[in-house]
């Protein structure tokens, strides 16, 4: 195939619209189901080169969970714990601990499930039935991977009224050195971003404290590939083998780093045990019970425990989860990894960490203030690697 007519570009408005190969050669993609729009291709695109470098890095099978050209979540095949399983909504899955693939899909999909509400997902291996059943049931715009098992295939096929957007990349296909970029009829050109990212960009530890163990050279690198491919500015938290909080595109370094703590902190407190035994009604579907928990955590517009509220969601009022009880439960959470794309021009990024349970910090230093950022990680004993490299992407 040479290219693909698309329906429209970003908006309705703007035709026509097509994707293509400058050089002339057939797109390194096959589109087995649906018709992927403008914005479903630059998620695809850049969701697909998250997760390649991910298992390129890690060994391990990996999934991103992508909106509107960022990461909602990014992670490897790790297995879940029965708490994490119920706070993911998976813990009615059968097989998901024999398939890494979907474990990986399990936690991408259950970081963030108000933002991926809608999502691009992208796998770095073959869709097996274990995953394909899982994204089935989720709200979910396409897919892409290497290929599908047959039977993971005809599920995905069924999804959507069979309008389901899948699309299959060739795992072998490398792109020029060369990358162009129009803006306002202007031509943009650079050299691709190509610089790898490994546990070898972490040996340059600043801090008192260098006893960086395994586990954090991992999350570090979840972290850093994942900004990799998110609108700067942007910070990330991980743990676990998966990002927890992304916070992308904030103009100020601070509020992606508030931004991705408060998801952080979110993410903690869905498996806190109000939570995870809320008494839902059975009828309430699962979008609207992630709606329901964000408020009950976050105390958002409605107050979902209140009398004439509580009703709509719950078979009998739950107690609110107060200040007092999730302020003492986020104090047990320690270990979290932290990634930045750009260096921390002040320590207050530092002070919001730590109140997440960040222990390991990963950005490229260089700021004229770089000391008192040394200076705080130190007070909180924490470990501080300066990578030296920048990852913007816009």
């Amino acid at each position: 195939m040479k290219e693909f007519e698309l329906k429209y570009g970003c908006n309705p408005n703007q035709k026509p619209s097509r994707i293509f190969m400058d050089n002339g050669e057939d797109l390194p993609i096959e589109i087995l189901n649906g018709r992927p729009g403008f914005i479903n291709f630059l998620d695809a695109f850049n969701s697909w080169q998250l997760v390649k470098e991910l298992k390129e890095a890690l060994g391990m099978p990996a999934v991103t969970s992508f909106k509107h050209v960022s990461p909602t979540s990014a992670a490897v095949g790790i297995p879940l714990s029965d708490e994490l399983k119920k706070a993911c909504f998976v813990d009615d899955i059968e097989g998901l601990d024999e398939s890494p693939l979907a474990c990986a899909y399990a936690r991408a999909r259950g970081t963030d499930r108000m933002s991926s509400f809608g999502d691009w997902v992208a796998l770095s291996d073959v869709c097996d039935v274990t995953t394909a059943l899982m994204i089935k049931r989720e709200v979910s715009d396409g897919v892409i991977a290497p290929g599908y098992e047959p039977e993971a295939l005809e599920i995905l096929k069924s999804k959507r009224k069979g309008g389901y957007n899948i699309v299959k990349i060739d795992p072998d296909y490398v792109p020029e050195v060369t990358e162009h970029k129009h803006v306002f009829g202007i031509t943009f050109e650079q050299g691709r971003n190509n610089f790898k990212i490994d546990a070898d960009l972490l040996k340059n530890i600043v801090t008192e404290n260098k006893d960086m163990p395994e586990s954090a050279v991992r999350d570090l690198i979840v972290a850093l590939i994942t900004l990799k491919y998110t609108q700067s500015n942007s910070v990330c938290y991980a743990v676990d083998g998966q990002a927890i909080g992304v916070g992308a595109g904030q103009q100020s370094r601070i509020h992606c780093t508030r931004l991705a703590g408060t998801k952080a902190d979110t993410w903690f407190l869905r498996q806190h045990e109000k939570v995870l035994n809320l008494p839902f009604r059975p009828e309430l579907g699962r979008p609207d019970r992630d709606n329901v928990i964000d408020g009950y955590i976050n105390k958002n517009e409605e107050d979902v425990c209140a009398e004439g509220n509580w009703q709509k969601y719950f078979t009998e009022q739950p107690a609110p989860l107060t200040d007092e009880e999730a302020k003492a439960f986020l104090a047990t959470r320690e270990g979290v990894a932290l990634g930045s794309d750009a260096f921390f021009p002040f320590s207050d990024n530092i002070e919001r960490a730590k109140r997440s349970g960040v222990k390991y910090i990963a950005e490229p230093g260089g700021s004229i203030r770089d000391d008192a950022v040394i200076e705080c990680c130190n007070k909180y004993d924490m470990v501080m690697a300066f990578t030296g490299m920048r990852l913007f992407h816009h």
